[in-house]
């Protein structure tokens, strides 16, 4: 039977619901890891270590659909609840019209300097040929890129999670089969990787503009609409917690490539590589529940259903604290393993690497709740808290860890940094959920 944004979820429900995003981000997480994968065997640990050093930019730029996305259908989301579809399809139309004009924009820019973008983050001459070279094939596929992460958020603001789930599968696989007839038997490289990647980005952003272009079943439609500054704004306002995050995130990763190139040379950069690729799978459990939960706690707050609400929340925070406890064990047991599928060739970076994990898998306890919390304040409508929350946890408090820590500690401090930053996050995610309780009624008690 299918699942409606205005049913009462159990857990069953819920999961059930929330499921085909989990899996969607997971799948977009493996995806990019098997670029990382290929390029590490294939090609060598210093074109690995540009691929990673001018990764944050193309982050950077491909966010800004994320942040419409999810701003967006928070705002679409609370108008379906009010029950005026016809506007709801009209802010819709206008965050599509959006991404694919600031992509194509973006894009350009982009193209333009990545090179000096690559030396400034700190790119030496071994690596700023691959640098530049992946960074401009990748960024011409830009605005696709946005349209999937736009997507992402809208296909279950509009009761087709399936969907998602099968667009995103359907790039995966391209990109992994790209990956393996591009680098591993054309032997083309960096370049090769960007080739796969952007054009899984493809299929992932421009299969579902066309669903919607086209009669559909779902509960959004693309209409004709001019742009409304107003509507924009209030949604990128809304949304900019996660471009803040993903901002934040890319800041810090630079930051971290600058502290681990003095501390450990381009094997540390190599390993936080690894690092990273393996922490996107596990995170993007947390995130793709939250793509998952948001349009459901848009819609009961758009219907004033506060007693939905607060069985959304009870819920979730109990699934985000499980999963996290589950998450670290699987780390802690599975760091040599993965470590070894992209680094056992080199010893060295191998034990490091393995090292670098264990240390990090314990903030995996607290990052559900921290980025739970964020995505239910966005879902809200309030963009200035959620936007707090991630400034705070992904820029602020990691920024801080990666600077002070090293001074103590050296090498070990970066490798902590992160748990560090989620802990201080998850205060400051208690604080504000206990301070808007009454404001929005979901108090849990």
């Amino acid at each position: 039977m299918k699942i409606k944004l205005s049913d009462h979820f159990t857990y069953t429900k819920l999961l059930r619901f929330c499921f085909p995003s989990i899996v969607m981000m997971v799948f977009t997480s493996i995806y990019g890891v098997v670029d990382g994968l290929f390029v590490s065997n294939f090609v060598g640990k210093t074109p690995f270590a540009a691929i990673n050093l001018v990764m944050p930019f193309i982050m950077i730029l491909g966010g800004i659909g994320f942040m419409i996305g999810t701003g967006g259908s928070a705002l679409v989301a609370k108008t379906m609840g009010e029950g005026d579809s016809a506007t709801a399809n009209r802010y819709f139309t206008m965050m599509i019209l959006l991404t694919t004009i600031s992509g194509i924009v973006l894009s350009v820019i982009g193209i333009l300097f990545i090179r000096p973008i690559s030396y400034l983050l700190g790119a030496t001459e071994a690596m700023i040929g691959d640098c530049v070279l992946y960074g401009r094939l990748v960024l011409a596929f830009n605005t696709a890129f946005m349209l999937q992460n736009v997507f992402q958020t809208f296909l279950a603001t509009a009761e087709k999670p399936k969907l998602g789930l099968m667009a995103t599968v359907a790039a995966g696989v391209t990109n992994m089969v790209l990956d393996a007839l591009f680098i591993a038997g054309f032997r083309w490289g960096v370049a090769g990787a960007a080739l796969a990647t952007g054009i899984s980005q493809c299929v992932g952003g421009v299969v579902p503009l066309v669903y919607f272009l086209r009669p559909n079943s779902s509960r959004l439609r693309l209409v004709k609409t001019g742009l409304e500054a107003r509507v924009l704004l209030r949604a990128c306002a809304n949304g900019s917690s996660e471009l803040m995050s993903n901002i934040s995130g890319s800041l810090v990763s630079m930051l971290y490539n600058f502290q681990l190139l003095r501390f450990a040379g381009e094997n540390g950069v190599a390993a936080y590589g690894v690092l990273m690729y393996i922490q996107f799978i596990f995170v993007a459990i947390f995130i793709g529940y939250t793509i998952g939960a948001a349009p459901i706690i848009g819609y009961h707050y758009g219907a004033e259903n506060h007693t939905e609400m607060k069985n959304m929340l009870r819920k979730s925070l109990l699934l985000m604290v499980s999963t996290g406890v589950l998450m670290m064990v699987l780390a802690l047991a599975l760091a040599e393993p993965l470590a070894g599928i992209f680094v056992g060739y080199d010893p060295e970076l191998f034990a490091m690497t393995a090292h670098a994990f264990r240390l990090s898998s314990f903030s995996f306890v607290l990052a559900g709740v921290d980025i739970f919390t964020s995505s239910f304040f966005t879902a809200l409508n309030n963009g200035g808290v959620s936007a707090a929350i991630s400034f705070l946890r992904t820029l602020v408090f990691q920024m801080l860890s990666v600077l002070i820590l090293p001074m103590l500690f050296g090498l070990e401090g970066i490798w902590w940094a992160i748990t560090v930053a989620e802990i201080f996050a998850f205060v400051i995610s208690l604080a504000f959920l206990f301070a808007k309780r009454k404001k929005y009624h979901y108090s849990t008690r």
